[in-house]
């Protein structure tokens, strides 16, 4: 798997720091550890970890200056994009989020394994912790990965980005049709939809998307909805 990470983030164009591509490995074997026992990813070969998971996610920090800054990622899952891209950006300040405590209780023993400091876990559903006024408006970054569809993502996630910052969206190529309905959604939560980042990922034949929603204004109150009323009925 080394290898391969090394030539996939050549290939992006991504200079990973000292250390980063032995602890993407050390990752890596953990995630298939727990996977045996906690349903946390339907990709278990290594070399498809590596590029499904790990390349596609560092993907992200093509489209944005990532280092010092701060990002949360919403519905975090098996910790992605989040712990990737604080592995290859290690003075990224970090906050994950997720509704399942047993997935943030073992991403916090990751955090510990790979010693990785700045990492803040909130077990906390992604439309209530945004209510919070410490983590409303307050992130430079936003990301979110296989949540939702992008009308609903933007009032999960930009909630949280304060004015000047930016939601970033990972999405499919083909998701053009969901990018043209979501514009009426960022207005309405302070943002606008900016040209999107596409890539390749080194060693899949897979073509990818970063939908990226510059902040402007602060979100204005009653949202985000309900979770009931967000799906009912997307902005």
């Amino acid at each position: 798997m080394k290898e391969r990470l090394e030539r996939g983030l050549a290939a992006l164009g991504l200079t990973p720091p000292p250390g980063a591509v032995e602890r993407l490995e050390r990752y890596a074997q953990l995630l298939l550890e727990q996977n045996k026992v906690m349903n946390l990813t339907a990709i278990t070969e290594p070399d498809q970890v590596a590029d499904l998971h790990f390349l596609d996610c560092a993907g992200v920090a093509l489209c944005a200056d990532l280092a010092g800054k701060s990002l949360v990622d919403v519905g975090t899952g098996a910790g992605f994009p989040g712990m990737v891209l604080k592995i290859l950006v290690p003075d990224l300040e970090l906050t994950l989020v997720d509704s399942l405590g047993k997935r943030l209780d073992w991403l916090s023993t990751v955090c510990a394994d790979l010693a990785l400091t700045g990492v803040t876990i909130r077990h906390a559903r992604g439309e209530e912790l945004s209510l919070d006024p410490a983590f409303r408006d307050r992130f430079d970054f936003a990301t979110a990965r296989a949540v939702a569809e992008l009308r609903v993502l933007c009032e999960l996630c930009l909630p949280y980005v304060k004015p000047g910052g930016c939601f970033l969206a990972m999405k499919a190529a083909d998701c053009g049709d969901e990018v043209a309905q979501a514009g009426r959604a960022a207005s309405v939560l302070g943002g606008r939809l900016l040209p999107a980042f596409r890539y390749h990922i080194p060693g899949a034949d897979v073509d990818r998307r970063v939908v990226m929603v510059e902040k402007l204004s602060p979100t204005p109150k009653g949202y985000p909805r309900r979770w009931a009323k967000v799906q009912k009925a997307p902005l």
